[in-house]
């Protein structure tokens, strides 16, 4: 089957296990997951809980040893680039040139998507306005604080309007000010439609952010709800932490 019919979630994940080689365990195991449309879902852990590994296979950069993912209805395994076409990423690690400038790499990472003339030009300047870089479009990555590079990494995920946005621990280093400024753009875009699928360790950030949340522990989910159920669940507890 290629398509499922399913109109409420954009990402559907079911029974996903994965085992490096030489490990003991699964990194994770029957992971089952649903992300509506215009939603934040999060994925809370540890380091280690396995969360990058749920994030890595549902967006199609690695294969699961089991279980599928269908995005917007389509089976991963069998519409590998329809699929990837809807899907943006903003990795863990800046994945930017440093050499080159910003705006050099949104150009660059735009013609990756497909994007040229007229289409790129203003795609990449809705990325930089979105993540308030417009004033440091041409200052080279290398010599951008921190804050600016996750603004950045993240404006390289955006540029081709995805359907859905996998984001692995965006703030890791984050100063305040920037961490509020991607915040609030992460808001907006789930109130334009994109489906964002965000990993964390921070609880409050979690609590703040997300509509729902998994809570990941050694490769596999142990409670998942929205951040009120998850409190109110546990008597005498005030917030997630």
């Amino acid at each position: 089957m290629d398509q499922i019919p399913d109109q409420e979630n954009t990402v559907v994940a079911h029974g996903l296990t994965k085992t490096y080689p030489g490990a003991a365990s699964p990194a994770v195991k029957d992971i089952e997951i649903s992300v509506r449309r215009g939603e934040i879902f999060g994925l809370l852990g540890p380091n280690g809980a396995g969360k990058t590994t749920v994030i890595s296979i549902m967006s199609s950069i690695m294969r699961p040893d089991a279980g599928r993912v269908f995005i917007c209805g389509l089976d991963m395994r069998k519409n590998s680039g329809r699929v990837k076409r809807l899907l943006g990423l903003a990795p863990q690690e800046i994945a930017l040139y440093g050499k080159l400038t910003v705006q050099e790499n949104l150009n660059y990472f735009g013609r990756l998507y497909g994007l040229k003339g007229l289409s790129l030009k203003e795609s990449v300047q809705r990325a930089l306005e979105t993540v308030k870089l417009e004033d440091r479009a041409n200052q080279r990555i290398e010599t951008c604080s921190g804050g600016a590079r996750r603004r950045a990494n993240l404006a390289a995920g955006l540029l081709h309007h995805p359907k859905v946005l996998f984001l692995d621990e965006p703030m890791v280093g984050i100063d305040a000010q920037s961490r509020n400024l991607i915040l609030e753009n992460l808001s907006d875009l789930r109130n334009e439609g994109t489906s964002l699928i965000y990993t964390t360790h921070y609880m409050e950030e979690a609590e703040f952010l997300c509509d729902r949340l998994a809570v990941i522990d050694e490769g596999r989910i142990i409670a998942r709800g929205s951040p009120r159920e998850l409190i109110s669940s546990h008597p005498g507890c005030g917030d997630l932490e």
